[in-house]
């Protein structure tokens, strides 16, 4: 089930097929927009809770999946994006902290540490009949190191920019970087939210064209 559809695309006629995000994030919003390419936003009615042992890969994977057809479902002709993220120290998935309690504690047990983004991206092809033919899926790891700083420093950022809506309570594209130390990914995009590298592969794979005007 989908809901919520937005266009962010003029009305005039395409040459491009039909592409739509998958998704409410307004950080994904914005990235797919740097491709300048027309595109509709439709976000997924899916329950996103991790399974009973499911590993943090697989949970990104499965829910990436899961919104991608949830959107297919409802959208025949059309390119689908679904993207999910999850957080990981020790093997333990970090979520989104929707507090500054919450956030506070995180930075707190990722200070000094190095803590694996795994950010999952599905591309479904409704033009397509067959799963196996209309499905592309990947996971982009991101390293990332924290530096060990003292809490009244993690209060204080946790206070200017409040990312409480952030796998990780750290917004490595504003104010965050601040508490980063190293970043390794080969898709800097990927942290944010959506490995847009990974994605331009996917849509050209799938014969939609860039650099139309």
């Amino acid at each position: 089930m989908a809901s919520l559809q937005q266009t962010i695309s003029p009305t005039a006629p395409s040459p491009l097929p039909r592409l739509i995000l998958g998704s409410s994030s307004r950080y994904r919003k914005e990235l797919l927009s740097r491709l300048q390419i027309p595109f509709e936003v439709i976000v997924p009615d899916i329950d996103e809770t991790p399974h009973p042992g499911e590993s943090p890969q697989t949970t990104a994977l499965r829910l990436a999946l899961e919104k991608a057809r949830a959107v297919a479902l409802t959208a025949p002709n059309a390119l689908v994006i679904g993207s999910d993220q999850v957080a990981t120290l020790d093997g333990e998935q970090i979520g989104k902290p929707g507090n500054h309690e919450n956030a506070l504690a995180q930075l707190q047990k990722m200070r000094g540490r190095r803590v694996i983004f795994h950010t999952a991206l599905c591309l479904w092809d409704s033009r397509q009949s067959q799963v196996e033919q209309a499905v592309q899926i990947e996971n982009v790891q991101t390293f990332v190191t924290f530096r060990d700083l003292p809490d009244a420093e993690l209060d204080a950022y946790l206070r200017i920019e409040q990312p409480y809506d952030c796998a990780g309570s750290a917004k490595n594209e504003g104010l965050g970087i601040a508490i980063l130390e190293k970043i390794e990914s080969t898709d800097p995009t990927a942290l944010t939210g959506l490995p847009l590298i990974a994605l331009t592969g996917m849509l050209r794979r799938a014969a939609l064209p860039f650099f139309i005007k």
